[in-house]
């Protein structure tokens, strides 16, 4: 310390005066320098942000309306539009809801909406009614149909249903399960009485007893469930077969806009990349959208197949569908179309290709 001292002494003061400067200057090209870092960091934060949020298309936003069914089995739909990944596309989509496939079938035979959401049952419809529409892709395969009873109705085994009245969307899919799971248990849908109703029609009426029983789909039977708790008996109505959530197009719509196809389905294989990466805020995306609860979508989550797909079980499912349809003489047609013809395989072939096998 003493020859520090003695060194620090001995300089001449104009030496001392020009260290301080030197070391007071490099003082402040430290913190400069400091605040230039920080100034980059954060501006680079900016422009990464920035450069996440604008659009990965740099042509023309274009229009896609679409009918949606507002059940789990959207929830890819759900998924890219919370993420904006359909904007990233080049796409502003409105969407509009339904209560059936049924109508969002019809709405695309009108041209209310673009593309629709639907089960399979729905273009098996559209196909007996030569309707010129194709299967796009599907976006899940769902277990969500239930029959519920009232036990005050007597009804504890599903032997127990023969006689009662069962409230139903005749029609859509579930009547096909319904006489399909009868058939499996001794039984044929002519033993039951049948009342058309709506999926909300239904809720009230098993919950005010003006039918003994409902075939419907969730999350319906959720809000069953919650108005009766113990006074319901349930059973899976459909056989371990899948419901396909179907996306569905007029062949001319589809035709003349084949870059809208492809965009929409990037959009949606976006969404499920999202999907499997983030499953916990995927659930959360569904809950907020249909008004659930955080208990039912885990409980149901897994009876979903969230995925974009074009595989053979579509068709055999709905060949299996056509077949009970002219059987039961819903349809004055007596062979099954072709569903080939009513399948548009280029567009999810051009997106995600290990996703198309059918045999063509």
């Amino acid at each position: 310390m003493r020859k520090m001292w003695s060194l620090e002494c001995g300089m001449k003061s104009g030496e001392r005066e020009e260290a301080n400067v030197l070391k007071h200057r490099g003082q402040q090209i430290s913190r400069l320098t400091l605040i230039g870092v920080v100034l980059v960091m954060l501006l680079g934060m900016l422009v990464g942000s920035w450069s996440c949020s604008k659009s990965d298309y740099s042509g023309k936003i274009e229009s896609i309306t679409f009918g949606n069914l507002p059940v789990e089995s959207s929830e890819l739909i759900y998924v890219a539009l919370d993420q904006n990944y359909f904007a990233k596309n080049g796409l502003n989509v409105t969407i509009r809801d339904y209560v059936t496939g049924i109508d969002t079938l019809n709405a695309a035979i009108k041209d209310e909406v673009d593309i629709a959401g639907m089960a399979e049952w729905a273009i098996v419809v559209g196909a007996f009614q030569k309707q010129k529409i194709s299967l796009i892709a599907n976006i899940d395969k769902w277990q969500a149909v239930y029959i519920v009873a009232r036990r005050d109705r007597g009804i504890e085994n599903i032997s127990d249903l023969k006689g009662k009245t069962v409230g139903l969307s005749r029609g859509t899919i579930v009547e096909f399960y319904l006489a399909r799971f009868l058939d499996l248990h001794g039984m044929n849908i002519r033993d039951l009485t049948l009342v058309n109703a709506t999926p909300s029609q239904s809720v009230d009426m098993i919950s005010k007893s003006d039918v003994d029983a409902v075939i419907i789909w969730q999350p319906y039977v959720n809000g069953i469930q919650r108005r009766l708790r113990d006074q319901i008996v349930a059973w899976p109505g459909q056989s371990s077969q899948p419901v396909f959530g179907a996306l569905v197009g007029k062949n001319t719509w589809i035709t003349e806009h084949q870059d809208l196809v492809s965009r929409f389905l990037k959009s949606l294989a976006l969404a499920e990349e999202y999907l499997d990466r983030h499953p916990t805020e995927a659930k959360a995306i569904l809950q907020k959208r249909l008004t659930l609860d955080v208990a039912y979508v885990e409980t149901h989550w897994p009876r979903n197949q969230f995925s974009l797909s074009l595989d053979q079980s579509v068709i055999a499912a709905m060949e299996d569908e056509a077949r009970w349809m002219i059987k039961n003489n819903l349809t004055r047609e007596k062979t099954i179309p072709d569903f080939m013809n009513y399948i548009y395989v280029d567009g999810l072939k051009a997106v995600k290709p290990e996703a198309v096998k059918i045999i063509q």
